[in-house]
């Protein structure tokens, strides 16, 4: 294979790979802890692109475990928090809105206590758009806000 054709080929391979990852946006997205060694994030990932993904799991070395999670209530009528494993549909044009009291990536055995303004590393593993990794602010003040809630009743998730 000639250089020109194997340069054709990489620029050709980069092109198709990019769009998936920037059909993907995260935004309003922070961190918080309720104490020392656990922690949570919020945030809303949205999906621009024409075709469904899911999401699949996701890694930090911010924490020992961290998994994708949501309240579910039980026989009781108590809400439960509970370790989501098949991950959250993301379907085109739809959202995955992760605020308190419903889905969020959940951290257990923090490596260090979330302080204050630093920043926690995520890597989101999708099914179609592969591994986006995303900086996000620990915000120890943040209140859940009406908008943040209002994201609760967006998107398809199958529990």
């Amino acid at each position: 294979m000639s250089f020109k054709t194997t340069l054709l080929s990489a620029i050709a391979a980069v092109a198709f790979a990019v769009p998936a990852i920037a059909e993907i946006e995260i935004h309003d997205a922070y961190a918080r802890s309720s104490n020392p060694v656990a922690g949570a994030a919020f945030m809303v990932i949205h999906n621009h692109g024409d075709t469904d993904d899911r999401l699949l799991g996701v890694t930090s070395d911010a924490a020992a475990r961290v998994e994708l999670h949501t309240h579910i209530e039980d026989a009781d009528g108590i809400m439960r928090m509970t370790h989501i494993e098949e991950g959250f549909d993301l379907p085109a044009g739809g959202e995955i809105a992760m605020v308190r009291g419903a889905e969020h990536v959940m951290f257990m055995g923090l490596t260090d206590p979330f302080e204050q303004d630093a920043i926690v590393t995520i890597t989101f593993e999708f099914e179609n758009a592969g591994d986006v990794v995303v900086e996000i602010p620990v915000d120890q003040n943040r209140e859940a806000t009406e908008a943040s809630d209002d994201h609760s009743n967006h998107g398809s998730h199958d529990h």
